[in-house]
């Protein structure tokens, strides 16, 4: 059973940096998808970031070139580092895991609430 958990999130002045975390507990025994989402009010739920079961990262349109996705192996945390945020990168943040991209997502955190204020 794997289970995730975020931190990080809070609230932050336009253009700074935030940092998010996910902690990870659960035996990881084969290759997997890794993905953060979001969610704001009266929006769709998006995935931001990816990282695939065969670690190839994507990102979202609208977060290219400010965010990035990694992943420490040592002790399985995933990070998404923010920087130059916008007002409508305001959401509650989640990661999630499947075993594929393409497939659904089983595993997921309890999200962590990133405000950007302007």
């Amino acid at each position: 059973q794997v289970q995730l958990q975020e931190s990080g999130g809070g609230s932050v002045q336009a253009g700074g940096p935030l940092r998010l975390s996910c902690a990870s507990s659960g035996y990881i025994y084969t290759r997997y998808c890794r993905a953060w989402f979001r969610q704001a009010p009266g929006k769709e739920r998006e995935r931001v970031a990816a990282i695939d079961e065969g670690d190839t990262i994507s990102y979202a349109d609208s977060v290219k070139g400010r965010f990035t996705i990694s992943l420490h192996n040592a002790n399985n945390t995933l990070y998404l580092q923010m920087d130059s945020l916008k007002p409508e990168d305001t959401a509650m943040y989640y990661c999630a895991a499947a075993r594929f991209c393409a497939a659904g997502y089983f595993h997921w955190g309890q999200g962590t609430q990133v405000t950007v204020s302007s």
